[in-house]
């Protein structure tokens, strides 16, 4: 089970460091097996509007595309085939480094780079890229009210830092009264422990007590 520092926070008033947070937690017989800063993953990369699509002289399948990047056009080369002008994409600008995935040891910073004479101004992304679950051949698709030149990790409600935990349940805390748990996705997290932590309680999240005790 993994969660945020952020998504926490949305339920229980705290202000602990990470530190602090994972030492309560392992107390109360949630190990955390694993922490991982995700603040900064999207830096550089915005959301951007195709303008043109054109093919690249002397290729059979890239395009060279005019993008709005909220401050200007850019000129990009690109590969994937299932973009169009009007369509909106993350766009990640030179000089800034790809979310890093697993297995990753550098970092992929994007460069401005010649393609056939012409000059690459960034790269336009797939989810694949981002380090997202989406499966998409191509380009990710945004919607279309998407705001141009917004911040792509502000679009995604990923602003700020946070921290990433992955946590293991304890046969400790496995009772009847644990498993009334709080349904966030298909990721579940044990209500009562949120109370144990002893910060005040912000949100009990889609269910009352009440509604809780019955289930």
């Amino acid at each position: 089970m993994k969660v945020t520092l952020n998504w926490l926070k949305q339920y229980v008033d705290f202000n602990w460091s990470p530190e602090e947070l994972t030492e309560r937690l392992t107390m109360l017989g949630l190990e955390v097996e694993g922490v991982q800063k995700i603040s900064g993953a999207f830096d550089g990369i915005v959301v951007a509007q195709i303008l043109t699509r054109d093919p690249v002289p002397g290729s059979d399948k890239l395009s060279v595309c005019k993008v709005n990047d909220g401050s200007g056009e850019r000129t990009i080369i690109c590969g994937a085939q299932n973009h169009k002008p009007g369509d909106k994409v993350p766009l990640i600008l030179p000089n800034f480094a790809l979310p890093l995935k697993a297995g990753d040891k550098e970092p992929f910073v994007i460069k401005e780079r010649k393609v056939f004479g012409i000059t690459s101004q960034g790269m336009m992304c797939s989810p694949q890229e981002l380090g997202l679950p989406d499966q998409v051949d191509g380009l990710l698709i945004l919607p279309a009210d998407a705001p141009v030149g917004k911040p792509f990790g502000e679009f995604l409600g990923r602003s700020g830092s946070d921290v990433l935990r992955e946590l293991r349940t304890a046969a400790t805390i496995d009772s009847p009264n644990v498993v009334r748990v709080l349904e966030v996705g298909e990721q579940p997290l044990p209500h009562l422990v949120m109370e144990r932590l002893r910060g005040r309680v912000v949100s009990r999240g889609p269910y009352t007590r009440d509604e809780m005790n019955e289930r």
